[in-house]
């Protein structure tokens, strides 16, 4: 099992990998990113979906790929898939016309196919995939409609939102928010008309996009699927309620979300209210009522076929990968909340500092087994990745507001604010992530058990895998990132000590952040 997880993370990296490029080079009318979109969806589904149905015969098939090499003969498919897909995506093919354009759109498509299908058969054999496909009986059926749904979701939102027929939707709303914001607002000012609602200082317009359509759709889509999926295991056709339960959900969180947004501009902060509360606030409601759907459901008798037992009465902290993984977990975390109170500039940063060392304080005992001490080479490596990074970031950045938020505050607040900002870069981030990429993901790639995996060992794919995820963590920077992952990996191997890595991570961030206060670089924030 441990190799055939090590190949499909490495045939993921790969296909990422080379997408990023070429997502960025290529002009094409034939809806290339829906296709991309929904080959993610499928696969996703399809391997996740495939190992919950058919556990121990997928850990069978698995077990056949370490006797496997990779292939070489469908790598060399692949390369030359890829470049016959690159060179038809080129200005020339995309705008042939005629019986020309048919044929350059049918070698267009099955050379994208090609090289997904080579890329995959030369890291796991095809006879593998076959017995996989075999193993896992009709979910194909499943997860193949979904797939093409998908990416096809947000196109289907938009034209029924341009859609007078379903204009009741956005009347609905607009009641909804009228009648909740009566007690907090006695000077309402709203029109039906032109649906513009809010007090005399601050007044939104609900657009059909704010009709809540999106988050039902949303939230039907993953229902459908689960009950789908798990139909064996719910009471039907009880388990059916469980769709306008989430649409009601839905509607009610977007209907506060826009009675949030509203209060919060009207008691003097409109910026927060149209920036990243308007943008966080819905991922957020979808996020909780997704989760809470696949925790909650399952244990509830009425809708399932039997009950699930009850919570086990060991300590979390029991689990090996929490200590690893939540630190990281409760950054992003709080990033996302603190991006929902904020405008351009993210006032609440510091509520990601302490977090992550709440994170890291609950978990301290799980940390005396690892070896923190650093040597000379930890710092020189992280100077290395500073000026690599700096040599890297020559592209043009989006301004993140910092230098104007910083401006417009108070001294004193101006300099909490820049200290907790320095200390996560320089304490609490390097520490999240170097427990999360280096000391989790690394040797997870290695073994299952990655407790057992010694801090000297690594296999070359999960020296890979584990930068090329840290990478892609950083954004635009994602290259300077993938070489800082695998320098950062590299120290911490030479002597097994996770200390090292910290170190690095650490003094690299200090030197940015040095770039930052002193020549105000803001952009490297």
């Amino acid at each position: 099992m441990n190799v055939f997880l090590q190949r499909l993370a490495l045939l993921a990296a790969l296909l990422t990998a080379e997408w990023l490029p070429i997502s960025s080079l290529i002009v094409t009318r034939r809806n290339g990113q829906a296709i991309a979109r929904g080959v993610v969806v499928f696969a996703s589904l399809f391997l996740t979906f495939g190992y919950l149905k058919s556990a121990s015969e997928i850990r069978r098939i698995a077990g056949l790929a370490r006797f496997q090499p990779i292939s070489w003969r469908f790598s060399a498919i692949h390369v030359g898939a890829m470049s016959v897909f690159l060179l038809l995506s080129s200005p020339f093919a995309i705008h042939a016309s005629g019986a020309l354009a048919v044929l350059l759109d049918v070698g267009w498509f099955g050379s994208g196919v090609l090289g997904i299908v080579s890329a995959a058969t030369a890291f796991i054999a095809p006879g593998c995939w076959f017995d996989f496909f075999r193993a896992t009986g009709n979910l194909w059926m499943f997860a193949l409609p979904v797939g093409i749904a998908a990416p096809k979701m947000v196109t289907l939102l938009w034209s029924v939102w341009n859609n007078s027929a379903w204009r009741w939707v956005t009347d609905l709303t607009f009641g909804s928010v009228q009648w909740a914001l009566r007690p907090f607002l006695p000077h309402l000012v709203s029109d039906r008309a032109s649906l513009t609602i809010g007090s005399p200082g601050f007044i939104v317009s609900i657009g059909d996009a704010c009709s809540g359509i999106e988050g039902i759709g949303l939230i039907l889509l993953f229902e459908v699927g689960w009950l789908l999926f798990f139909r064996r295991e719910f009471r039907f056709p009880r388990a059916l309620l469980l769709l306008p339960a989430g649409i009601v959900v839905m509607f009610a969180l977007n209907t506060s979300r826009i009675v949030a947004l509203i209060l919060i501009g009207n008691a003097g902060a409109p910026g927060i209210a149209l920036g990243g509360f308007h943008s966080q606030a819905g991922w957020i409601a979808f996020n909780v009522v997704a989760l809470g759907f696949s925790l909650a459901v399952p244990r509830a008798s009425w809708f399932t076929l039997k009950e699930s037992g009850p919570p086990q009465a060991e300590s979390s902290i029991s689990n090996p990968t929490i200590p690893y993984l939540l630190p990281l977990a409760s950054i992003l975390a709080a990033g996302m909340i603190s991006r929902a109170v904020s405008a351009q500039f993210e006032w609440l940063y510091p509520l990601r500092f302490f977090a992550a060392a709440g994170a890291l304080w609950f978990c301290r005992r799980s940390y005396r087994e690892l070896h923190w001490k650093p040597g000379w080479l930890s710092l020189a490596a992280g100077v290395a990745v500073f000026f690599m990074w700096i040599a890297l970031d020559r592209g043009p950045h989006s301004d993140n507001g910092i230098a104007a938020g910083l401006a417009s505050l108070p001294a004193p607040a101006r300099f909490s604010w820049l200290t907790f900002r320095t200390l996560a870069a320089v304490v609490t981030v390097p520490l999240a992530e170097e427990l999360a990429f280096r000391g989790f993901l690394l040797r997870r790639l290695v073994s299952s058990d990655f407790e057992s995996v010694d801090f000297r060992r690594f296999t070359y794919l999960a020296l890979a895998g584990s930068s090329i995820v840290f990478g892609l963590m950083h954004g635009d920077r994602w290259l300077a990132g993938i070489f800082a992952g695998v320098v950062y990996a590299l120290v911490m191997l030479r002597r097994g000590r996770i200390g090292d890595a910290v170190v690095a991570h650490a003094t690299t961030n200090a030197l940015l952040a040095l770039m930052v206060l002193v020549g105000g670089n803001w952009q490297l924030w």
